[in-house]
């Protein structure tokens, strides 16, 4: 086989090669998201469900709720919630 030829038929190969991962990839990153830690890249702990869920439809309608309380009962809300997580803006942890 001559040597031009060869070197098209690996560059070929190699090309096809890559484009099969790039589609494994895009399959798997859907949902090995959810399994790497957050330090290696994986979602963060604030992340929101997926849709589809039961989960992402509770997250939703909270989410609705919130949005059509008034401003002044919303910032009472969110302070409650801070002051029972015992998150004080003073108690970063570093």
């Amino acid at each position: 086989m001559p040597k031009p030829v060869r070197s098209l038929l690996i560059l070929l190969a190699l090309a096809a090669g890559l484009s099969g991962c790039g589609t494994v990839n895009e399959k798997l990153s859907a949902s090995m998201g959810e399994y790497v830690p957050q330090w290696a890249g994986g979602l963060p702990a604030d992340a929101p469900p997926r849709a589809g869920t039961p989960q992402y439809d509770a997250y939703m309608k909270e989410r609705e709720r919130k949005r059509l309380l008034p401003a002044a009962d919303r910032e009472k809300e969110e302070q409650a919630q801070k002051g029972a997580t015992g998150s004080a803006p003073g108690n970063a942890v570093r």
